[in-house]
């Protein structure tokens, strides 16, 4: 007779899992912030003493500080005091309101196309958008970048069918690759237009190009870029006037847009089926009218608020060529994301909680399955509203510590 397992064994397991992050180093720990309206990028943080501290978030996804724009707030209110809280359903089951097709057809228009359909996040939308295709076109060839982001690489497991993976950005493979399968096949590229992690660009055109002559769709996560590039922010497809070229693009609320969500942007036939075969969206309580609401009045707002994206671009720059006068090992493809290599998780997690408690700077680590093993970095996220005393406050403080403490393994292991 089989001995059960004992209850104990469960709790034993879990151990040893925390156990090992702790000793790699990569056990992540969340700061609890308070982010105090007009005050933004600074935010309220209790420190281990209990006292309550000021300090600069340097990490942050609210790329424009729309999430406490008078614009989105006044929306959202609005909202709320004629809708109420919640959406009270699926979309398909009552949860479909005036805000959430106004906000579907402000997307659409940014991205010059027929059609949108909203998902409560980018990922839940990358996911159920690259797991249903296959259902849509049987025997389906999926081309991904090999450094996608983890809801694109999901969804694309989740598929089921056959799948390629090709070296980051590199179009020579990505063609060795589309010209070794059954030119028979349907096919499908995903990739991102900048990569959050080293923030660099896709070579969208010659990808666009190979898909033309492969006769592949093209699937394009426009996550880091929508809002901040383009004439009207509608990413760096139409910055490069490259949007009508695009089959499927994908993109966030949560970020530029500075509320939450996410979608997928397409032809009306496609957002269709999508919304009548796609689990991810059918079983999901639709986002809350406010956050619709918001969202739709950033998106207005920031098309026609070039400056914004301007001031953006020039902090970044900025940033980046203070910390290269000072000799920190930045990463530069010419985006907004700001990533200051370190290549130990230890190390990483070590500066990040020394700008925090010494000099009220708050930076995440990022360390793997994020980002390779021995790549783990402090990335920077630069916004409009960083002033040039901040600027000047994170590169001191920055200089300090990799000069007195980041060559001192010992110092930062203690």
């Amino acid at each position: 007779m089989t001995k059960e397992i004992d209850k104990s064994f469960y709790e034993q397991k879990l151990d040893a899992a925390l156990e090992s992050l702790h000793l790699e180093g990569r056990y992540r720990t969340f700061i609890e912030i308070e982010r105090a309206r007009g005050s933004f990028p600074n935010a309220r943080w209790i420190a281990k003493d209990n006292t309550e501290r000021s300090v600069t978030v340097w990490c942050g996804n609210d790329y424009l500080g729309m999430g406490e724009s008078d614009v989105v707030l006044k929306a959202m209110q609005d909202a709320l005091s004629s809708a109420g809280a919640g959406s009270g359903g699926t979309r398909n089951i009552s949860g479909t309101t005036v805000h959430h097709k106004k906000l579907e057809h402000e997307l659409a228009s940014l991205h010059d196309k027929e059609a949108c359909l909203l998902f409560t996040s980018a990922y839940v939308a990358n996911d159920s958008a690259l797991s249903t295709l296959s259902k849509l076109f049987p025997n389906l060839i999926i081309y991904s970048d090999e450094l996608n982001h983890a809801s694109m690489i999901e969804g694309i497991r989740r598929n089921g069918g056959e799948r390629r993976i090709f070296r980051h950005n590199d179009v020579e493979h990505l063609r060795i690759l589309l010209k070794a399968d059954d030119p028979k096949a349907p096919k499908l590229i995903a990739f991102e237009s900048i990569y959050s992690m080293d923030g660099d660009f896709a070579p969208i055109k010659e990808i666009c190009d190979l898909a033309e002559e492969f006769s592949a769709l093209t699937y394009i996560d426009e996550v880091h870029a929508v809002g901040m590039y383009g004439k009207t922010g509608g990413g760096l497809a139409e910055q490069e006037n490259l949007l009508s070229r695009i089959d499927i693009i994908n993109g966030t609320l949560a970020k530029a847009f500075g509320v939450m969500g996410g979608y997928i942007a397409s032809s009306e036939k496609l957002c269709d089926a999508l919304r009548s075969y796609a689990p991810g969206f059918i079983f999901t309580t639709s986002l809350p009218p406010a956050i619709a609401a918001g969202a739709a009045a950033s998106v207005e707002h920031l098309k026609a608020n070039h400056l914004l994206r301007e001031q953006h671009q020039l902090q970044s720059k900025v940033l980046k060529a203070r910390l290269k006068a000072v000799g920190l090992p930045i990463i530069d493809h010419g985006s907004h994301i700001i990533p200051v290599v370190v290549g130990d998780p230890i190390h990483t997690k070590k500066l990040s909680d020394m700008l925090l408690s010494d000099f009220d700077i708050y930076v995440q680590p990022i360390n793997y399955p994020t980002v390779p093993r021995g790549t783990e970095r402090l990335r920077f996220t630069p916004s409009p509203m960083h002033g040039p005393k901040q600027i000047d406050h994170l590169v001191a403080s920055m200089d300090y510590l990799w000069s007195h403490c980041a060559l001192n393994r010992a110092e930062l292991s203690a």
